[in-house]
């Protein structure tokens, strides 16, 4: 389970979140929707530990991040963007340096790498080099890199992004077999198609901040919507502009 409280970040005396608060539940996929520049992707960074805030409390299975920050974020796992591989390596090498780096034993790391392995589809790419690998290869190689060390809490920063329509299909599948195992996963979109396919809850961000969050069936209620394109332009559009 993540927590996170009353976050803030600033840069350059520019807030890009603000008073941010919400809980991501064991077993289910929370989604964080926003449009561009809405802070969902600083939101991510600083529960990764990639970003330091400049204010709130963040929590990994009831463990600060700030006091605990090495237990915290063994139980972390984060594929915010697909790049982060080393080209020269192998897919398995990769997994292998990887793997080492976050303390995993050799004996039990080649067994978890061949798991990974299997879970993923990348047997056929086990033993080539990244270099050359598609926009979803790279994609799979990464979100290995990401669930190596087996973690109970996953991010995901717009992973589907210039895939095709096979691949997505086969990560939102990898993703609810995660959720059905109690894996807490946050899956940061701004395609509301995508939320709505896979996300138990969301969270609606808006200018840095939480504009509105429940099932996707609830935020259409509360905004007397009928579906949710329609109301998320009702909670993050102001009135004058969507009188425009």
């Amino acid at each position: 389970m993540i927590e996170v409280e009353h976050l803030r970040k600033e840069f350059r005396g520019v807030a890009a979140v603000r008073d941010l608060s919400f809980r991501a539940p064991d077993g289910a996929i929370t989604g964080l929707l926003g449009s561009n520049g809405a802070g969902k992707t600083t939101t991510l960074r600083m529960i990764s530990g990639a970003l330091q805030p400049h204010g709130g409390q963040i929590r990994i299975d009831g463990l600060s991040l700030s006091q605990n920050p090495l237990q915290a974020q063994q139980r972390l796992g984060a594929l915010l963007d697909h790049m982060g591989l080393y080209p020269r390596l192998t897919t398995r090498e990769n997994l292998a340096y990887f793997g080492r780096m976050r303390g995993i034993p050799d004996t039990r790391l080649r067994h978890r790498i061949d798991e990974v392995l299997d879970i993923l589809g990348l047997g056929a790419l086990a033993d080539r080099r990244t270099t050359g690998f598609s926009q979803g290869e790279r994609m799979k190689v990464a979100l290995g890199r990401a669930i190596i060390h087996s973690p109970r809490n996953l991010l995901l920063d717009e992973p589907t992004n210039g895939l095709d329509v096979p691949t997505v299909r086969g990560l939102r599948g990898l993703l609810q077999r995660m959720r059905d195992e109690g894996i807490c996963v946050i899956f940061s979109s701004h395609v509301l198609e995508e939320v709505r396919a896979l996300c138990d809850n969301v969270v609606v961000i808006a200018q840095g901040t939480v504009a509105a969050q429940g099932t996707a069936d609830e935020l259409c209620l509360r905004t007397r919507s009928s579906n949710l394109e329609e109301a998320f332009v009702q909670l993050t559009v102001p009135k004058e502009a969507i009188a425009c």
